[in-house]
């Protein structure tokens, strides 16, 4: 598992290693600068083969006044120790620069590197152009001169040219992923440390392009010590998932009852089902209505399928009442939601269930969109749940609009946690997963090839599944997530990224599922 780490939070570290444990600025700058200048080169290498002009094979390092840009000087220097035509371009006023960034400008200068105005640039003669004119410090929008440089670069820049960033591309919220006005789309980031939250979330994700994070130095438990962000899931993190025991029989992985599908929505049924059994729980026990029966049994005869009637609910309330309940005590977990519709009915059914419950519950899809125009429901949810909103319903449940969360996820998704006192996953291409204690989850596995009908339903059924099979319930949810991304990784390699059904992302869990 690896952290990230806010602007504000790399900076206390920064300051920690610095200060209290007496490693120098220069020294993590230093190394800072070799491991860009390390990618800088290999970049080199490919684009500048087969160039004939010196020119065509040089590095473009465009720096700015702080230690980003002092980072970027002190690359310059590296790739011209090594035989690499670097040209160093400084934007901004140089006597406003920082300590550090005035110490590399004098090395520089005695090494015989060239610094030259930043207007001075033509971005089209450089095939690898290394952007190191703003760090993680950034909070207000890029304007002036520096907008200017940025845009220009952008426009004139060769279309096949590589753009390295120093820790994260220019114009980039290090906390949120915004676009702070305008920015500096990256082929690599070269991070230091640890992941900037603002790399892994939209869209800073797309402008950071692939992520590399360096070892400068930094102790290793700086962010325990001084606070982390986010948490990322990795493939090795996986061995936490639950065991199955030789010695052993489908009870002992769990019982998870599913409540979903109005009529003509069996599909949500049956897709929740299908990957809560992939995920691994023992028995799927499906309460819905008589018109999914056939579809149902035809398509996943290892579910049980309990049917109610709408008007049950409504004429036989204390009976309903007492089959909602002894469901409830039969399960291990519970997912309501998927398919479920909007009928006046859906109301006294979430009650019910929600009142009668005392285990882990995924609430989820229509589940959601009913909680959001019942505010009596509210007060059903406790930590023992985890609800699943994407954007839309996220807007519905907090009347802010789809702009606004996206704007700082992390927050949105914290302060709804805290809230209600459950988990909430609030899926997106970069879904957060935060609990009340705001401890977060920051997912990084999926493909474009998920966003199709279904892959909710998908995602609720996993996270059951493994609620079901004992998990808790943020830790089902974070590795629910990153197993459905995983999933949807494989399913996009064996069909193609358009071609990929949600029934594929459940049939694909045991590409991600370890043995």
């Amino acid at each position: 598992m690896k952290y990230s780490v806010t602007g504000l939070q790399m900076k206390q570290i920064d300051q920690d290693t610095i200060q209290r444990i007496g490693i120098p600025s220069l020294v993590l700058m230093e190394r800072a600068a070799l491991a860009v200048a390390d990618i800088a080169e290999k970049m080199l290498k490919q684009n500048g083969s087969g160039q004939k002009k010196a020119k065509a094979a040089s590095v473009a390092i465009v720096c700015g006044t702080g230690n980003n840009g002092a980072d970027g000087i002190a690359v310059g220097r590296i790739l011209q120790g090594r035989g690499c035509k670097a040209d160093v371009f400084l934007a901004g006023k140089q006597d406003c620069g920082t300590e550090e960034y005035q110490t590399q400008i004098r090395i520089a200068r005695r090494f015989g590197v060239l610094l030259k105005e930043a207007d001075e640039i033509q971005p089209h003669d450089y095939p690898v152009i290394v952007d190191a004119l703003f760090g993680i410090g950034l909070t207000r929008n890029v304007e002036g001169a520096y907008q200017h440089l940025i845009e220009r670069i952008l426009r004139e820049k060769r279309a096949d040219a590589s753009v390295v960033a120093v820790d994260i591309p220019s114009g980039i919220h290090a906390g949120t992923g915004a676009v702070m006005g305008t920015a500096l789309a990256a082929t690599v980031t070269v991070t230091f440390g640890w992941f900037k939250t603002g790399l892994l979330l939209y869209p800073g994700r797309t402008y950071a392009g692939q992520v590399q994070v360096a070892d400068i130095g930094f102790p290793a438990q700086s962010p325990v010590r001084l606070g982390w962000d986010g948490m990322v899931l990795e493939i090795q993190d996986l061995v936490n998932l639950p065991r199955r025991k030789a010695d052993s029989h489908k009870g002992s992985f769990g019982k998870m009852l599913l409540v979903a599908g109005c009529a003509g929505m069996g599909g949500a049924a049956y897709l929740s089902a299908l990957a809560a059994y992939r995920v691994g729980a023992g028995l799927v026990k499906i309460l819905t209505v008589p018109e999914n029966y056939p579809m149902l049994q035809t398509n996943i005869p290892e579910a049980v399928v309990e049917l109610f009637l709408p008007v049950q609910f409504m004429e036989q309330r204390e009976a309903f009442h007492q089959k909602i309940k002894a469901l409830c005590l039969w399960a291990d977990a519970v997912v309501i939601g998927p398919g479920l519709g909007q009928e006046p009915y859906v109301e006294g059914l979430l009650e019910e269930v929600l009142s009668c419950v005392g285990v882990p519950v995924v609430v989820d899809a229509d589940a959601l969109n009913t909680l959001a125009v019942c505010p009596k429901l509210k007060k059903y949810i406790n930590e023992k749940m985890v609800l699943t909103p994407h954007m839309g319903e996220m807007s519905r449940l907090t009347k802010q609009t789809v702009t606004e969360l996206k704007a700082d996820r992390m927050r949105a998704a914290r302060d709804y946690a805290a809230e209600t006192g459950a988990v909430c996953v609030l899926k997106d291409a970069s879904t957060v997963i935060a609990g009340r204690d705001k401890k977060a989850y920051i997912n990084t596995s999926g493909s474009s090839a998920m966003a199709k009908a279904g892959s909710g339903d998908v995602l609720a059924g996993i996270i059951g599944g493994l609620l079901a099979q004992g998990m808790k319930e943020q830790e089902a949810a974070a590795y629910g997530v990153y197993l459905h991304g995983l999933a949807g990784e494989a399913a996009a390699g064996a069909k193609g990224v358009r071609s990929v059904l949600a029934r594929d992302i459940a049939n694909h869990l045991k590409s991600a599922l370890p043995a």
